[in-house]
């Protein structure tokens, strides 16, 4: 007869078996997507967040869409998720608005933004604060900020021609949040004590981490963040009076209107939104379209005749640019 320790290893390794076989074979009522759920708890993870050397889609999407095809099924962080890279399938799940599909967050944001953040809200709800977002990035401001936005692009290039050499994406992404911080909450790095600029650094790369709240963390710096949010906002509350002209006014005076949907915890998750989508995405797109026109001079010579066409064609060579003129871009456009 064996001992009793084997039949406990014997059990013990058969549940094991199990659970990594339910783990990566998960029940559902219709049909799953292919796709590999990766190693219990920690799934896909590592592979996710492992460093790449190419600017194009990163290896992990990649790799995937050869083997399982533009729809299929992981496990991140400890979540199964299903992931579409098909144009269609994602249009059709952004218009229905959180209908059939559920978008997922890392447990990170998640914290971050609590139940109330405006990316993990659907319905009228979220049309309304996409609505009110559409005052600062919609084509009725973009018309109204093109002045502004080219006196801050003429000034910052200026700086980097007396300059030895520049680091690109940082001086990009210095000269938006310098535009949009102003826009957003009248932020100006010289007159405050927080730099806020470095601590949106902090989020980018706690943004997938894991969320534990000790200080020197990555996650821990991201909270940092929403509390200096959170201290401007209380700030303006405390002097109603005091106009500034810039999108806090507007959440301001929405959060004083007595059928009004929005919380400060959403507006403060709404202004935060705004400064990450402004400050990370574009910053790397210029960064990434710069880089691939100095590596192609005949897109750059195009490009670069584009843009003298428009001049000569001005009355006034140092007027500024106009809708017009910016609609006129089309080779612009498909470089960006």
């Amino acid at each position: 007869m064996l001992p009793v320790g084997v039949y406990i290893a014997a059990l013990f390794v058969v549940s094991i078996t199990h659970w990594v076989y339910r783990w990566r074979n998960p029940k559902c009522n219709g049909n799953l997507p292919p796709g590999s759920m990766g190693w219990p708890l920690l799934g896909e993870t590592l592979q996710l967040i492992a460093p790449t050397q190419t600017l194009d889609t990163p290896s992990f999407i990649t790799n995937r869409i050869k083997r399982y095809g533009s729809i299929y099924r992981t496990s991140l962080l400890g979540a199964r998720v299903i992931i579409s890279t098909d144009s269609e399938l994602t249009s059709m799940i952004l218009q229905q608005d959180g209908q059939s599909f559920k978008g997922w967050y890392p447990p990170s944001i998640k914290r971050l933004l609590g139940s109330v953040g405006i990316a993990l809200i659907e319905g009228s709800l979220s049309k309304h604060l996409k609505s009110m977002m559409r005052t600062v990035v919609g084509p009725q401001s973009l018309k109204k900020a093109f002045s502004e936005i080219e006196s801050v692009a003429t000034t910052n290039m200026e700086k980097w021609a007396s300059q030895e050499s520049v680091e690109l994406k940082t001086a990009v992404a210095d000269m938006i949040f310098e535009y949009m911080g102003k826009k957003l909450i009248s932020y100006d790095p010289e007159k405050s004590s927080e730099n806020l600029r470095e601590n949106f650094d902090s989020f980018i790369q706690g943004a997938v981490s894991l969320p534990l709240r000790i200080p020197g963390t990555a996650y821990y710096k991201c909270l940092q963040v929403m509390m200096m949010l959170k201290n401007m906002l209380e700030a303006r509350q405390a002097k109603p009076n005091k106009v500034h002209n810039d999108f806090f006014d507007y959440v301001l005076e929405e959060l004083k209107q007595n059928d009004t949907i929005l919380t400060e915890e959403m507006s403060l998750e709404l202004v935060f939104g705004l400064l990450i989508v402004n400050f990370e995405t574009i910053s790397q797109a210029i960064t990434v379209a710069i880089k691939f026109l100095t590596e192609n001079p005949q897109a750059l010579k195009e490009l670069t005749e584009e843009h003298r066409k428009i001049l000569d064609n001005r009355e006034n060579p140092k007027a500024g640019l106009t809708w017009e003129e910016y609609k006129s871009m089309t080779f612009t456009f498909q470089v960006y």
